[in-house]
């Protein structure tokens, strides 16, 4: 790679991957697109450096448009309810989320409801509404006419605006209720976990087809208190311990076994003073890019079990 694209891939790979992963929901395809569009950099015409980052954005969002329309075929028969592969927070976690507006953009619930959308209505919501492009520039990215563009976008509002997942306001006071949820699971105080929960709380389990989650969600406080503590229960067992962390910009945690090994990743929306949605990734597809991955929770072949 050239020195000056050297430079380039430092300034602007965490914007290429903010594209890309709010495009795919998936680290790994995500880092796949930024590779090949520094590739593609490297070996384009010196003109192309005249305007790097107009350059980069076009093309990440090109690739992830052709990438969703691949993995929207095979999320069709994902085994249970899918989740996007989880963002730790970290330096480069961060980077992905430079404002609150950025932020709120890169949680689970959102890229979940994003998979409302076609790949073209994707980019041109995202592009607009989250990186603040105008649309003469969107219809140059994507290859539409500008009314073309404000047509899909106001199409992408009406789809999402219905369902657009509320958060409570304050980091502080998620973070606090999040610590709360976690000692009563751990403390196994069911009557405090019930205080903490919405009545009609949900959990989703993404295990995929590799790992041990549910096939379907739950509904209901009183449900998802039976599983917290089967589960808790289990863990204490087997010496699973867990890490407080932030996850796509939420309240969570991660799960280690006694060697430190990951097993899954839990994250937590919160509303109103309620934890209103519990969200776990156990598929080990999902996880690879976060450490050693534990055995347990992973599912052998045939095996039918519910984590």
């Amino acid at each position: 790679m050239r020195e000056d694209i050297s430079e380039l891939y430092r300034e602007l790979r965490p914007y290429s991957f903010a594209v890309a992963y709010r495009m795919l929901g998936s680290v790994a395809e995500a880092e796949d697109v930024v590779q090949e569009v520094f590739i593609r950099l490297d070996q384009s015409a010196d003109e192309t450096l005249a305007s790097p980052k107009a350059y980069v954005a076009t093309v990440t969002t090109r690739l992830a448009i052709d990438a969703l329309r691949s993995a929207r075929i095979s999320r069709q028969s994902y085994y249970g309810p899918w989740l996007p592969e989880p963002l730790v927070e970290t330096e480069s976690a961060a980077d992905v989320a430079e404002s609150a507006e950025t932020a709120d953009s890169l949680t689970m619930a959102f890229l979940v409801l994003l998979e409302q959308l076609n790949p073209v209505e994707r980019a041109v919501f995202l592009l607009h509404d989250v990186f603040d492009y105008g649309y003469d520039e969107i219809a140059a990215i994507v290859d539409k006419s500008e009314p073309n563009c404000r047509q899909l976008a106001s199409r992408a509002r009406r789809h999402l605006d219905k369902r657009k997942p509320r958060f409570e306001a304050s980091r502080q006071e998620r973070d606090r209720l999040a610590e709360r949820f976690f000692a009563a699971c751990e403390g196994r105080d069911m009557g405090g976990l019930v205080e903490l929960l919405a009545a009609d709380a949900v959990f989703y389990g993404d295990g995929g087809d590799k790992g041990t989650g549910v096939k379907r969600p739950i509904y209901g406080r009183e449900h998802l208190v039976k599983l917290l503590d089967a589960w808790f229960r289990l863990g204490a067992d087997l010496g699973i311990r867990s890490e407080s962390v932030h996850v796509n910009g939420q309240p969570g945690a991660k799960f280690l076994d006694p060697e430190g090994g990951l097993i899954n990743v839990i994250t937590l929306d919160i509303a109103d003073g309620r934890i209103q949605t519990v969200r776990s990734v156990v598929n080990p597809d999902k996880l690879g890019h976060l450490g050693p991955l534990s055995p347990i929770g992973r599912r052998a072949p045939g095996d039918t079990t519910e984590w």
